[in-house]
Formats: C-alpha cells, sequence, structure tokens
C-alpha cells in the first residue's frame, strides 16, 4: 500500500526579490528579473554582493535577525497555522527548521563588545546563539507542542528539514508539520566563505565560463505540511552524504545523483516528468561542473533548468526551503524561473537548458536540488495536486 500523500497547506517566502510570495513572484518573473544589489563589508575591507532583504523587519528587542525574518514569514501564514493546529491538535502539530546561523551574528556582536569593552549587551543570552533557538521560536509562534527541533546541515539545511517534517507525518508521529528555513547575513559567513576563497566579487554568474563564485544572501520560506488535499504535493525526497571532502562536491555526482534517484523513486516519476529542475547552482568550479553531469545524466539537454541565485543570493541553511518555493510559485504561475548569468557557455559543462527570462511552461512537477558541505545531499520533488 503506498504511503498517504503529503500536500501544502500554505507557503511564505522573503528574500532579497521581496517580501512575501506576491512580491517575489512579481520580480522573479518580470521582464528584467531583479538581481542582487546589497553590498557587505568583509573583515579584509573588501566590499561583496550580498541578498540583503529590501526591506525592514518589525524591531523585536531580545530577538536575533533570524528569528525576525522566521516571524515575518510566520505572519502571513499564520491563520492557516492557528486552523490547522484546531484541526489536529497542538500535541500532533510538530515543527522542523532548517538554519546555518540562527544567532551567530548577534552573539558575535555580544562577545566583540566583551572583549572590548568588558560588558555583555544588556539581556544578552547564550541561547540566541543556539541552532535549536530556531525551532523553539517557530514553535511558540505556531502554538506547536508536537516534535519540535532544528536541522543545520549546511546549505542542504531547509531541504532536509522539508524532508524530516514529512517523515514526522509518515511515522505518524504529526499530523502537521511546520517546516522549512531561514538564515541571516553575518560576519562570520561572510569571511568563511572568504577564507575559503569562494566568495565572487561581482553577483554570481552560475553555470558560466565566468563563474568567479557564490554571493551570499538571506531570508526564509516555510511550509504547513498537512494530509489535507490542497493545492501542491511534496511528491517525494531524497537525501545522501557521500563524505566525499570537507568542503568540496564528489566530482562523479554520485551522491548528488542518488539523492535525485531517491526523490524520483518516491514520487513514482520517471525523470521524464519533470518540467523543471531548480538548480543548486552556486557559480563555484566545482559545485557547478559536477552538478551540471548529474542534471544532463538524469534529465537531459532539453529539460527547464535554472538556479535563482543571482537574484536571491545563496541563502544557506534557507536555500533549499526557497527553492521549494520557487518551485511552487512556477507551478502556479506557469513560467520557468530564469537563469541569469552571462551567456558564457563552458565548453567543459554538459549542455544544460537554462531558461530565458520569460518562459512559459505547463509545469506540473518539479525537481529540487541541494548541495552541502562534507557531500550531503538533498532533493526534493514538488508537485501540482
Amino acid at each position: 500500500m503506498s504511503a498517504p500523500p503529503i500536500f501544502v497547506a500554505a507557503f511564505s517566502a522573503a528574500c532579497a526579490l521581496g517580501a512575501d510570495n506576491a512580491a517575489i513572484a512579481a520580480n522573479l518573473f518580470a521582464a528584467e528579473p531583479r538581481r542582487i544589489n546589497g553590498v557587505a563589508k568583509l573583515s579584509d575591507g573588501r566590499a561583496v554582493p550580498v541578498g540583503r532583504l529590501p526591506f525592514e523587519l518589525k524591531a523585536a528587542p531580545g530577538e536575533t535577525r533570524t528569528n525576525r525574518i522566521l516571524a515575518h514569514c510566520y505572519e502571513r501564514i499564520a491563520n492557516d497555522v492557528a486552523a490547522v493546529r484546531e484541526a489536529c491538535g497542538a500535541d500532533r502539530f510538530g515543527v522542523v527548521m532548517g538554519t546555518s546561523t540562527s544567532g551567530i551574528g548577534e552573539s558575535t556582536a555580544a562577545i566583540r563588545l566583551k572583549l572590548t569593552e568588558d560588558r555583555w549587551p544588556p539581556g544578552f543570552s547564550i541561547r540566541t546563539h543556539q541552532l535549536g533557538e530556531v525551532s523553539a521560536f517557530a514553535a511558540e509562534l505556531a502554538g506547536a507542542q508536537g516534535p519540535r527541533y532544528t536541522v543545520s546541515t549546511a546549505c542542504t539545511s531547509g531541504a532536509r528539514a522539508i524532508a524530516s517534517g514529512a517523515r514526522l507525518m509518515r511515522a505518524g508521529l504529526c499530523d502537521a508539520v511546520l517546516c522549512g528555513g531561514v538564515d541571516s547575513l553575518c560576519d562570520l559567513t561572510l569571511d568563511g566563505f572568504a577564507s575559503l576563497e569562494s566568495l565572487s566579487e561581482e553577483p554570481c554568474n552560475p553555470m558560466s565560463l565566468n563563474r568567479r563564485g557564490i554571493s551570499i544572501g538571506e531570508g526564509g520560506a516555510l511550509f504547513l505540511l498537512t494530509r489535507e488535499p490542497g493545492a501542491h504535493r511534496l511528491a517525494g525526497w531524497g537525501e545522501s552524504s557521500d563524505s566525499h571532502h570537507v568542503s568540496a562536491p564528489d566530482p562523479s555526482g554520485k551522491g548528488a545523483e542518488l539523492a535525485l534517484r531517491k526523490a524520483l523513486a518516491m514520487a513514482g516519476a520517471e525523470a521524464r516528468a519533470i518540467d523543471f529542475v531548480h538548480l543548486h547552482g552556486t557559480a563555484t568550479r566545482l559545485n557547478d561542473a559536477m552538478e551540471a553531469g548529474v542534471v544532463h545524466r538524469l534529465f537531459g539537454a532539453e529539460t527547464p533548468a535554472s538556479s535563482t541565485k543571482p537574484m536571491t543570493g545563496h541563502m544557506l541553511g534557507a536555500a533549499g526551503a526557497m527553492q521549494a518555493a520557487i518551485c511552487l510559485m512556477a507551478i502556479n504561475e506557469g513560467r520557468v524561473p530564469p537563469h541569469l548569468w552571462d551567456g558564457v557557455r563552458d565548453p567543459d559543462l554538459p549542455a544544460l537548458n537554462l531558461a530565458a527570462p520569460g518562459a512559459r511552461a505547463e509545469i506540473k512537477m518539479a525537481a529540487s536540488a541541494s548541495y552541502a558541505f562534507g557531500g550531503n545531499n538533498a532533493a526534493l520533488i514538488l508537485a501540482a495536486a
């Protein structure tokens, strides 16, 4: 007997493209899509482009920027969450969040103050640094009393949080789950990626011969998973860990391909059933080379594909969740998210059908891929119900 389907009752996102789903979709599918235009300064004095939120968050004394982003996204689905919680009961309602920063930005500022002035900021608590704080905060907002935890697997965190939430439902531990990913810009991640020589000094240029590295972004995307039929389904998910290297992907892409094949198998779909592939597309030399090979082997040179990181920035722990939200927007709009780049193909990469702005297609099923440090791979299949 096949497992009962899992539906997305509601979703909410915020990123450099806009403060809500409508604004993001409008800028994403515009004739001239909006690229990232934020700037951050590194500790060595260099300025780099970032995907900064284009709006002010509500003031929330004592809360981290990450939690304020989470609260912003939550407000837009609060009524949906309340209705589901009342229907299933708070103790059957779970929370799984993905993040890589949590309150690191605030903790860094607090430690700097302690080192320079020998005092802590008023009201500072080490809990703001802890990864579990994000899921605890989300559970408090949602009134959820079921299982709750945080996933932090670098750039697959958001995708894995969605898969983890679905597993809680499949295991019979929850009847509904609030899940997704959220991350905020902070010095530690910016300087960390700079030390790896992975940051581009221009907006990222995925799959190009001229790609020079990633552009970091911030934001979040939340999903309300239920068993009640809705407009969208989480049709499948797949995960793997090839442990090839601390930071470099396995050039063969075996682990990445395995995650995608697992997701397709769970969805009961052949690769040819996928109408759009959301690439991880970081614009690093090694990741793009690995991913192009995997996508070409599985989906060929005709299936529309794109990376939206030139418009959102790489949202790290929220990246996989944001990609899933964009897939649902693509299904709703009947448009393919554009792949913004300089158009200079790398002759060493297999050819992919990188979508141009304005492309339209009936998208019934989309695949989203995420890859992270340590050979950590995750894939989601999103579908119209």
